[in-house]
C-alpha cells in the first residue's frame, strides 16, 4: 500500500492552505483554503482543483479562517457532498466567517455590476449563502483528544493550536501496509502569552509533520506593545482624529476589547467610544461570551466575566449604523473588517478616513502580499478602493503583537517539544519566512525540513 501528500496550497505562500492525503483505502483533504493576497493568488480560487471533488472522500477543517475553510463551499458548488471534520467551536465560526463571506461576494459583484469597474460582464460571486448553507450542513464535531475514524482506515485526532476559539491541530496516522505512517498539521499555531487562550497542547511524535510559517522569521512579542498602543491613541485623540483598526472578526476583535479594557482600567486612555463595525465581528463576538460563560476548555480559566463588556461599546450591526462612522464627528476607536482591508464595511471607512490627516489606521497584525494593509505598511501613498485611487495622508501605525499567530520561538518550542519526524514539510508562509524556519529547523535541531512547491506530490 502507498501514502502520499499533494501540497494544493499553503506552499511558498501564506494562504489557501489545503493538503491532499491520499492512501490505498481513501483521500483526506486537510484545510480547505481560500487564496487571497495578490490577483494571480485569487484568481485561483476560480481553477479546478488538481484532483476532482468527488475523489475527495473527507475533509478535515483546523479553524475557522478563510485561508483555512473558505474554499469549502466551492467544493461544495461543483457538487462535493462528503462529511467535514472539524472541532464543534470551528463548526460554530465557521459558518459565520462563510456566510460572511459569501455576502460579500455577492455584495462585491452587485457593487461592480452596478458601478462597472469590474473587467468581467457580469461580474459573478465566487459562492453564495445557499453553497455555504450546504456546506455547512457538512461539518461534524470530533471531540479534541478523541481518536476518530476517517474513511480509508484513516484515524484523526484534534489537538488545541490555542490560534483562534476551536483551532486544532490534526494528527492523522494511514495505514500503509501492516503498518501505519502519522501525518500531523499544525493548522496555525497561537501565542502562549495570548490573553484569551489557552496555549497550544504538545505535539506527540510522528513521521511528518506539516509545520506553519507565518512568522518563521520574526520575533515580534514587544514588551512595549501596550504603552505604544495607548500612545497612538492618545495622540490620535489629541488632534481631533478616530483610530480605524482594521481587524480580523474571529479573535482579534476579541484581543483588542481585552486590551482596550484593560488600558481603561489603568487610565491610560480616553472614554472615547469604542465601535465594533462588522455583523461577523459582532457574531463571532457572542460566540466567545457564550464560551466564556459555558467554561469553554480553549479559554483561559482566569479571565474575567466581564471581559468583553465596556462602557460606551457601540455594536454597528446595520448598514444604517456603520454609515455615520464613516465621517466621525468626534473622537473614536472603530474595529471594522476585513482585517486585512480586502473587503468588507473597512473599506468605505478607508475611504472616507485615509485622506484625513488627523485620523490613524493601525495595523494590528499579520498582512499578506498583496493586500491593501500591506500595502499600507509599504509605504503606499495611494490606495485603490472600489475602483477609485484614494490619497493616504491619515498616520499609519503598525504593529504585530496583536496577532494571535506564534513567532519563529514559539514555532520552534512547539516542534521540537517531541522527537524528530522524518520530514517536516514548512507550510502556510511566504518563501522568506518557511525558507527561514526550514534553516533554522536544520541548523539547530539537525531535522530534515523541506519548504514544498506549490502542486508538489510526496511519498510518505
Amino acid at each position: 500500500m502507498n501514502a502520499s501528500l499533494t501540497f494544493l496550497g499553503g506552499a511558498g505562500t501564506v494562504t489557501g492552505s489545503k493538503y491532499l492525503l491520499e492512501s490505498d483505502g481513501g483521500r483526506i483533504l486537510v484545510d480547505c483554503g481560500l487564496f487571497q493576497g495578490v490577483s494571480e493568488l485569487r484568481r485561483r480560487n476560480w481553477e479546478p482543483l488538481p484532483v476532482h471533488g468527488r475523489d475527495i472522500d473527507a475533509v478535515v477543517i483546523t479553524h475557522a479562517h478563510l485561508d483555512h475553510s473558505g474554499y469549502l463551499p466551492v467544493l461544495v458548488r461543483h457538487g462535493w457532498d462528503g462529511p467535514v471534520y472539524t472541532s464543534e467551536a470551528t463548526a460554530r465560526l465557521a459558518e459565520i466567517v462563510l456566510t460572511d463571506s459569501a455576502h460579500l461576494l455577492e455584495e462585491e459583484a452587485a457593487h461592480a455590476n452596478e458601478h462597472g469597474w469590474s473587467r468581467h460582464r457580469p461580474a459573478l460571486p465566487l459562492y453564495d449563502q445557499k453553497d455555504v448553507a450546504r456546506a455547512c450542513a457538512l461539518f461534524r464535531a470530533a471531540p479534541i483528544g478523541e481518536s476518530v475514524p476517517l474513511p480509508g482506515g484513516i484515524d484523526l485526532t484534534f489537538g488545541r493550536a490555542g490560534h483562534i476559539l476551536g483551532s486544532c491541530w490534526a494528527r492523522l496516522n494511514v495505514p500503509v501496509g501492516a503498518a501505519a505512517r502519522t501525518v500531523l498539521t499544525s493548522g496555525d499555531l497561537g501565542r502562549h502569552s495570548h490573553p484569551l487562550l489557552r496555549p497550544p497542547t504538545p505535539r506527540p511524535e510522528v513521521d511528518t509533520l506539516l509545520l506553519e510559517s507565518t512568522y518563521g522569521d520574526r520575533r515580534r512579542h514587544s514588551v512595549t506593545a501596550g504603552d505604544d498602543f495607548a500612545e497612538m491613541i492618545n495622540r490620535t485623540a489629541q488632534r481631533g482624529g478616530s483610530v480605524l483598526v482594521p481587524a480580523f472578526a474571529v479573535d482579534r476583535t476579541e484581543v483588542l476589547l481585552y486590551e482596550l479594557r484593560r488600558l481603561r482600567l489603568e487610565g491610560r486612555i480616553p472614554q472615547l467610544p469604542i465601535v465594533v463595525d462588522s455583523p461577523m465581528a459582532l457574531a463571532c463576538l457572542k460566540v466567545y461570551r457564550q464560551a466564556l460563560a459555558e467554561g469553554a476548555p480553549d479559554l483561559r480559566p482566569d479571565l474575567p466575566a466581564d471581559v468583553f463588556e465596556l462602557e460606551g461599546l457601540v455594536e454597528a450591526r446595520t448598514r444604517d449604523e456603520s454609515i455615520p462612522w464613516n465621517h466621525p464627528r468626534l473622537p473614536a476607536i472603530i474595529i471594522s473588517a476585513s482585517g486585512m482591508a480586502t473587503g468588507g464595511r473597512v473599506l468605505h471607512h478607508l475611504q472616507e478616513m485615509l485622506p484625513d490627516r488627523r485620523h490613524t489606521v493601525a495595523i494590528v497584525g499579520f498582512a499578506a502580499e498583496g493586500t491593501r494593509a500591506r500595502q499600507l505598511l509599504n509605504g503606499a501613498t495611494e490606495l485603490k478602493i472600489h475602483g477609485r485611487y484614494v490619497p493616504v495622508r491619515a498616520e499609519v501605525f503598525a504593529m504585530d503583537a496583536f496577532s494571535a499567530h506564534a513567532d519563529c520561538g514559539e514555532l520552534v518550542e512547539w516542534a521540537t517539544g517531541a522527537p524528530a519526524p522524518d520530514t517536516c514539510f514548512v507550510v502556510h508562509g511566504e518563501a522568506s519566512s518557511a525558507q527561514a524556519l526550514a534553516e533554522r529547523l536544520r541548523s539547530e535541531a539537525g531535522w530534515t525540513a523541506i519548504v514544498p512547491r506549490d502542486g508538489e506530490r510526496v511519498r510518505l
